[in-house]
């Protein structure tokens, strides 16, 4: 079975994460498996100076698991290598139903575009990007070739979701 994606984008504080919360929430709920994937364009930790797994890390370990009897984490030092592209860390994941992924502007996956009127940047991504497959504002919006949604109207975007993902026929 193909894995199915499907992208959040949009401009910094235009309601990605939001968005995506909202639909993991909503579509766990209808009782999908979902996945979800961050790009994240600035440095970032989820360990913290002091901790056993930073000092493996620190010392100069390439990866570091952490696991419990509730989670487990891997973390991968990139060190000299380049940032790797979104298959390999698509590859990585356990089978679900539905990856979302958060970012990855410039990749070729259908996505929904977030807009907000308080967004770092307004300019439209649906005029440079034909994977644009909705747009999900907290504003009207007129213009577009693709379908609009109230960023707020999560059943009826999770519903589309649905449909445009082959997870359910309408």
């Amino acid at each position: 079975m193909t894995q199915r994606i499907l992208g959040i984008t949009g401009w910094k504080n235009s309601g990605k994460t939001t968005l995506t919360e909202r639909l993991v929430t909503e579509l766990t709920r209808r009782g999908w498996t979902i996945s979800t994937i961050k790009h994240a364009h600035h440095e970032f930790d989820i360990d913290k100076e002091g901790t056993d797994s930073f000092r493996h890390r620190a010392a100069g370990a390439g990866e570091v698991a952490i696991v419990s009897g509730r989670r487990w984490a891997l973390m991968h030092e990139l060190r000299q290598e380049n940032e790797p592209a979104m298959d390999v860390i698509l590859a990585r994941l356990a089978p679900c139903d539905l990856v979302l992924v958060e970012g990855y502007k410039r990749e070729a996956h259908a996505k929904i575009e977030t807009r907000r009127l308080s967004a770092k940047d307004r300019m439209p991504l649906t005029q440079q990007d034909a994977h644009i497959v909705a747009v999900a504002a907290d504003h009207p919006v007129s213009g577009e070739a693709v379908p609009i949604f109230d960023l707020n109207d999560i059943a009826t975007i999770a519903n589309f979701v649905e449909s445009t993902t082959g997870l359910k026929s309408t």
